[in-house]
């Protein structure tokens, strides 16, 4: 089942995100991401993520969620993680 996580990165984020983006993309290769990447602010600067993630349940998206670094290093204000189901681009 797809998941979508949409996060937020906290406004005083300063370069975490880019200190922690290595591990990132390390850990993010390890699943099947059907595509994901950073959001970009209105000039063009980094401030969030959006993943799309197939995984068997809830559970399992929250459980990625959860161990990102990103997430271990608290970069994000907010996440939500909702279910969808691929219709277009597929």
């Amino acid at each position: 089942m797809h998941f979508v996580i949409h996060a937020f990165d906290r406004s005083d984020a300063g370069d975490l995100r880019a200190r922690t983006r290595p591990d990132h993309l390390e850990y993010a290769s390890g699943f099947d991401v059907a595509f994901g990447g950073p959001m970009l602010d209105d000039d063009g600067e980094m401030c969030g993520s959006l993943l799309v993630v197939d995984v068997e349940d809830r559970a399992a998206a929250e459980a990625f969620a959860a161990g990102d670094p990103y997430t271990q290093v608290g970069l994000f204000d907010r996440v939500t993680i909702t279910a969808m189901r691929p219709t277009l681009g597929v």
